[in-house]
C-alpha cells in the first residue's frame, strides 16, 4: 500500500526542489556576478517602439465591442475544437456522442439567439 505512494512522493519532492530552485537561483546568479544589479536610468526606463519616440498617450481605451467580437470568435474557435473530432469519428463514436454535440450546438445557437434578440452583435 504504501509503494503506491512512492510516485505520488516522488513527484511531489521533485515539485518542491524545482519550485525552491527556480526562486533561489537569481539571487544566487547576482551574488556570483552573473547578473548585474538593477541601475535604473531615464534611457532604460523609456518606452521603446520600433525604435522611434512613442507619440501621444499610452492608455487608449478600446470601445467593448471588439472584446465582444473576439469573444465570440473564440467561443465559436472551442466549438470547431470538439465538433471537428466528432465529425471524424462520427460512426465509431455512436449515439451518446451524437446526443453531446446536439446539446453543444444547441447552447451555442442559444447565446448566438440571445446576443441577437439583445442587439449586442449590431455595431452601433
Amino acid at each position: 500500500m504504501l509503494a503506491d505512494y512512492g510516485s505520488v512522493a516522488l513527484f511531489l519532492v521533485v515539485a518542491v526542489l524545482f519550485t525552491v530552485s527556480t526562486l533561489a537561483m537569481p539571487p544566487m546568479l547576482r551574488r556570483m556576478g552573473i547578473i548585474s544589479k538593477n541601475r535604473p536610468n531615464p534611457i532604460k526606463n523609456a518606452t521603446y517602439e520600433c525604435g522611434l519616440q512613442p507619440t501621444g498617450k499610452a492608455w487608449v481605451q478600446f470601445n467593448f465591442r471588439y472584446y465582444f467580437y473576439a469573444l465570440v470568435f473564440i467561443s465559436l474557435d472551442v466549438v470547431v475544437v470538439f465538433i471537428y473530432p466528432w465529425a471524424v469519428q462520427v460512426r465509431q463514436l455512436g449515439v451518446s456522442a451524437l446526443i453531446a454535440i446536439v446539446v453543444l450546438l444547441f447552447i451555442v445557437i442559444v447565446g448566438v439567439l440571445y446576443a441577437w434578440k439583445k442587439n449586442v452583435l449590431e455595431w452601433k
